[in-house]
C-alpha cells in the first residue's frame, strides 16, 4: 500500500506540475496588462509601477512562470530583500519556516493563489473556501441521485431484460445521456420554477444560503438544491442506469450465478448476494469520473439557478477576466480529479480482491 501510495503521489505531482504550466502559459499569452486588470480605470504610471514590482510583472515571463510555482508549491524559497517580489512577508500568509540563510528562507506553507484582480485584493484561496463547498453540495447530491435511481433502474431493466419496461427504460436513459445540461437547467427552471411554481413551491434561481426579508442572515433554503442537483445528476443517472445494466447481464451469464440459481435463491438474493458487487466495478469507474466532471461541469447548471458555487464564479471571472481566479479554480479542479482517482482505484481492491494495488 504505501509503494502503491507514493507511485500515486509522485504521478499526481508531474500531472499538476502540468496542469499549472498549462494554465500559467494559456493565460498569460491573452492580450492585457495584468496590472491594468487589477487597478481598472484607476491606474497612472506611478501605480503600474508599484503592482508590476509587487506582483512581479515586471519581470520576464518565465521568471513570472518561476514565481507563481514557488507561490502554488507547498514548500518555497523566499528573499529576504523586501524589494524581490518573493520576499518573505509580502503575502501574509502562515508559514513555517525549515531552512534559512542570511539571503533566502526555505518555508512550508499554504500553496498561495494569489489575489483577486476585480474584488479589492481578496485572496482567491477565500473566494474558493466560500464557493467550493456550495459546488461540493451539488455534485454529492446530484451523485447520490444518480447512484440510487440509476442502480435501481439498471437492475430492475437487466431483470426484465427485453420487457417493455427494460426498453422503455433504455429510451429514456438515452434521451437523458443525449440532453444537455444547460438545456434541461432552463426546462426545469421553467417548469417547475416558474409554470407550476404554485404547486412545487420551487424557485427559478436560488443558492443553498440566501439573506432573509431584513437582509440581516443568511438562511438555509435546502429546496433550492432539488432542481440543480436533479439536472446535474440527468447524465450520470442515465449512464449509471445502462452501465448497471449490461454489467448485470454479462454477470449473470457466469458459473456462479447459475449455481446460486440452482440452489433455490431468488432473483432479489442472486443479485445482492452474489451479481450486484461484481457489477459495480464499471459503475464505480464511471460515478467517479462524474464526480469529478459535476466539480468542472456544474458552470452552466449553477449559472442558470444561480447558484453561489464555483462554476458560476468561474463564469464571473471569465466575464472580467479575473486571471488568478480562473486559474486557482482550475487548479483545484485538477487536484479533485487527482484525489478522486487514487481513491477509486483503492475501492477497487475492495470490490474486486483479484485487482493488487502493487500490480497497477
Amino acid at each position: 500500500m504505501g509503494r502503491y501510495l507514493l507511485k500515486k503521489i509522485q504521478h499526481a505531482f508531474w500531472t499538476l506540475l502540468g496542469v499549472v504550466t498549462a494554465i500559467f502559459f494559456l493565460f498569460n499569452v491573452l492580450p492585457g496588462d495584468p496590472a491594468q486588470m487589477m487597478l481598472g480605470q484607476n491606474e497612472d504610471q506611478a501605480q503600474l509601477a508599484i503592482v508590476k514590482q509587487k506582483y512581479g510583472f515586471d519581470q520576464p515571463v518565465l521568471t513570472q512562470y518561476f514565481y507563481y510555482l514557488n507561490d502554488v508549491s507547498p514548500l518555497s524559497f523566499h528573499s529576504k530583500d523586501s524589494k524581490n517580489y518573493t520576499f518573505l512577508k509580502s503575502h501574509d500568509y502562515n508559514y513555517q519556516s525549515f531552512f534559512e540563510t542570511s539571503n533566502i528562507a526555505v518555508v512550508f506553507k499554504y500553496p498561495y493563489l494569489r489575489t483577486s484582480f476585480t474584488k479589492q485584493g481578496k485572496k482567491v484561496s477565500q473566494i474558493l473556501i466560500e464557493t467550493l463547498p456550495n459546488t461540493i453540495i451539488l455534485a454529492v447530491a446530484s451523485i447520490c441521485i444518480a447512484l440510487i435511481i440509476g442502480l435501481f433502474f439498471g437492475i430492475f431493466s437487466a431483470l426484465y431484460k427485453d420487457h417493455w419496461v427494460d426498453k422503455s427504460i433504455l429510451v429514456v436513459s438515452t434521451l437523458g445521456m443525449s440532453l444537455p445540461s444547460f438545456f434541461s437547467a432552463i426546462l426545469a427552471a421553467w417548469i417547475f420554477g416558474f409554470l407550476w411554481h404554485e404547486y412545487t413551491g420551487l424557485e427559478m434561481t436560488g443558492s443553498l444560503y440566501e439573506l432573509d426579508d431584513f437582509g440581516e442572515a443568511n438562511v438555509l433554503k435546502l429546496k433550492n438544491l432539488i432542481l440543480p442537483a436533479f439536472v446535474l445528476g440527468i447524465r450520470p443517472l442515465a449512464v449509471v442506469t445502462q452501465l448497471m445494466r449490461n454489467s448485470l447481464l454479462e454477470v449473470f451469464n457466469q458459473d456462479y450465478i447459475r449455481t446460486a440459481r440452482a440452489k433455490g435463491l431468488s432473483a432479489f438474493q442472486v443479485v445482492t448476494k452474489h451479481a450486484m458487487k461484481n457489477a459495480l466495478n464499471p459503475v464505480v469507474t464511471a460515478i467517479s469520473g462524474w464526480f469529478a466532471s459535476l466539480l468542472a461541469g456544474a458552470v452552466f447548471v449553477e449559472y442558470i439557478f444561480a447558484w453561489n458555487g464555483l462554476g458560476k464564479e468561474i463564469v464571473n471571472a471569465l466575464n472580467t477576466l479575473d486571471l488568478p481566479v480562473i486559474m486557482g479554480a482550475v487548479l483545484i479542479i485538477a487536484l479533485t480529479f487527482v484525489i478522486i482517482n487514487i481513491l477509486v482505484d483503492i475501492i477497487y481492491t475492495f470490490l474486486d480482491p483479484k485487482i493488487k494495488l502493487n500490480s497497477q
